[in-house]
């Protein structure tokens, strides 16, 4: 099975009311963790990399690594998406490079920190969709601005202070045609989401519905949804870390997001979390041990568990067998027509 596109995913959860998790990869043991939690829970899945991850893995490497996930695991429909492209050409790099799917982010300037003007963001946005429709590439835009700095990208912004308008989002999708919409509801990247757990004033559910409202047949995005649990936190803060009291997005908040248009939710920190916490533990416990096997194998281990138990919740187990893949060429079709 080839890589395939993020928009046929995305079409039949809605058809099954569920939503897709995409995990954020820079290295072999993190897509392996992914690829083994996709396969015990017969999950489709979207793996994906910043420009971050493009940089530190270097391009090859990763796209290699996609190819080995797609030799070893045919039976799993299998996405690589771009996360936050900072630009057309950033976008245009990945689509010949093979990714099938792309983010152009364009509620940021190309710097990836200036928040930009609704104009900027639907031209940038507009020209990256003509492009990479006409090779079957989906694309999803963004609205609004995340709080918090992931991977160097990110306004630094108080994320309540650019919330998603909905008719703003309305009318970006008109003007853009974009397969998925990112909106800013209050999270942000990183692990410092809230600083207690998240009410109905700091956490927008309200204007996530009302978007879905006007939008109902755009598939909507949760950036910055790591859940932060604090069991996580207590392992690293057990064997020497120094994390600050911190909290994530409720799951059960993401399975409302899901019963209102949401298919996508973007999940990064818990992975680092699990990784780096298993790590610390085999430090600290065994201090004598050098062997990066020894620890990298816990680490890959703890980021399956998180996998597994995102990919349940967000109701994509069992549905890796339930419709043939598109090839990317039939899926340019259907654009042009």
């Amino acid at each position: 099975m080839p890589l395939v596109s993020m928009r046929q995913l995305l079409d039949e959860a809605a058809q099954g009311g569920y939503a897709i998790g995409a995990f954020n990869v820079n290295n072999m043991e993190q897509i392996q963790a992914i690829m083994e939690a996709a396969r015990e829970t017969r999950s489709p899945v979207v793996v994906q990399a910043s420009r971050g991850a493009r940089s530190y893995a270097q391009d090859r490497y990763l796209y290699h690594l996609m190819l080995a996930a797609v030799e070893l695991y045919p039976e799993i429909p299998l996405v690589l998406h771009l996360d936050h492209g900072n630009s057309p050409e950033t976008c245009k790099s990945a689509i010949e490079m093979g990714f099938t799917s792309v983010m152009m982010d364009g509620s940021l300037m190309p710097d990836g920190k200036t928040p930009s003007t609704f104009e900027y963001n639907v031209e940038a946005t507009r020209k990256v969709v003509e492009m990479a429709h006409a090779r079957g590439v989906t694309v999803e835009g963004e609205i609004g601005t995340l709080g918090g700095i992931e991977d160097g990208h990110g306004a630094g912004v108080d994320a309540l202070s650019h919330l998603t308008d909905p008719d703003q989002a309305a009318e970006f999708v008109k003007l853009t045609g974009v397969d998925a919409l990112a909106i800013a509801i209050g999270t942000s990247h990183g692990a410092y989401k809230f600083k207690e757990k998240p009410t109905g004033e700091t956490l927008r559910m309200d204007r996530l519905i009302e978007i879905h409202k006007k939008l109902p047949n755009t598939h909507l995005v949760m950036h910055g949804s790591s859940s932060v649990p604090k069991e996580l936190q207590d392992i690293i803060n057990a064997y020497g870390g120094k994390l600050r009291p911190t909290w994530g997005v409720p799951v059960e908040e993401i399975q409302r997001g899901i019963r209102n248009g949401v298919r996508k939710i973007n999940v990064d920190t818990d992975n680092r979390l699990a990784i780096t916490g298993a790590i610390r533990k085999v430090f600290a416990e065994t201090p004598e041990k050098f062997d990066p096997r020894d620890y990298l194998k816990p680490a890959r281990e703890a980021m399956r568990q998180v996998v597994m138990a995102r990919m349940t919740a967000f109701g994509q187990a069992g549905h890796a067998g339930d419709y043939a893949p598109l090839p990317l060429e039939e899926m340019a079709r259907r654009y042009a027509a």
